[in-house]
């Protein structure tokens, strides 16, 4: 557990002096995130939740302009009261859910080049600013990812613990699909940032569960391919409210493997 105040993350160290530079973006980094915009956008409007589409519409991304974090700062004020924190890269788990325990999405500023367009093993800001902020405006859900980072603090130096936890975030925050009106729709990032993956979560061909945290924290997943499997929930509501069923599956699962 870490013993700290709940705001230590804006002291830390590795965030000292980060930001985004808007005016070092090249002529490339603009045409890449207009193509990738392009690319996806058209998928969205039958494919994505209807919160991530509010939220596009909030936070307004636009095809001509790569997003702005001191713009869309102030929308997210105004909307949540999240912000997007500029990080290095991938960091750590502690600085990762620390920021999200504090209401900050960490983002990186880089955008991939163009022969990187449809593989990147680490995500990139487009990835982080297309997939991602948008859902920043939707309540239920950021009290969700608040709430799920601080139990993960909780067992911060437990590998395992942290293991089961971030199952419940890939499943839902990077791979989640939601039943509206009776049909399937996407509000996880890493699907809403893949064209190719859109189409194939939606269809016949991977299984679709109900959500379900016991079995979602017994599921390995996939990084480097599509997933075999999601999870539905019903609404963000539902989301938020399994938080004190995610606390107690994660604290008889590590009952679990002490006794084993």
């Amino acid at each position: 557990m870490i013993d700290k105040p709940k705001n230590w993350v804006f002291s830390d160290p590795r965030l000292k002096d980060l930001r985004q530079d808007y005016d070092a973006y090249t002529s490339e980094d603009f045409k890449v995130w207009q193509i990738l915009f392009e690319r996806q956008m058209p998928n969205l409007p039958k494919a994505a939740s209807k919160a991530y589409l509010e939220g596009v519409e909030k936070v307004k991304f636009s095809a001509d302009r790569i997003a702005n974090f001191e713009e869309l700062n102030e929308i997210l004020a105004k909307t949540t009261g999240w912000a997007v924190q500029v990080v290095p890269g991938l960091i750590d788990d502690d600085l990762f859910f620390g920021l999200l325990n504090n209401k900050r999405f960490p983002s990186s500023t880089w955008l991939r080049k163009m022969e990187q367009l449809d593989y990147l093993e680490e995500p990139d800001m487009f990835h982080d600013a297309f997939a991602h902020m948008p859902m920043l405006t939707n309540q239920h859900y950021v009290d969700f990812l608040e709430k799920l980072s601080g139990i993960a603090l909780k067992h911060i130096e437990d590998a395992w613990a942290i293991q089961l936890l971030s199952r419940i975030y890939w499943f839902t925050i990077e791979f989640g699909l939601i039943r509206e009106s009776g049909e399937l729709k996407i509000y996880g990032a890493g699907i809403l940032s893949s064209a190719g993956e859109t189409k194939f979560s939606l269809s016949d061909q991977p299984a679709h569960y109900p959500y379900d945290v016991r079995r979602i924290m017994s599921q390995e997943y996939w990084k480097d391919r599509f997933q075999d499997k999601y999870f539905v929930i019903e609404s963000f509501e539902q989301l938020y409210n399994s938080l004190p069923e995610i606390e107690e599956v994660l604290e008889e699962m590590l009952q679990e493997k002490l006794e084993n």
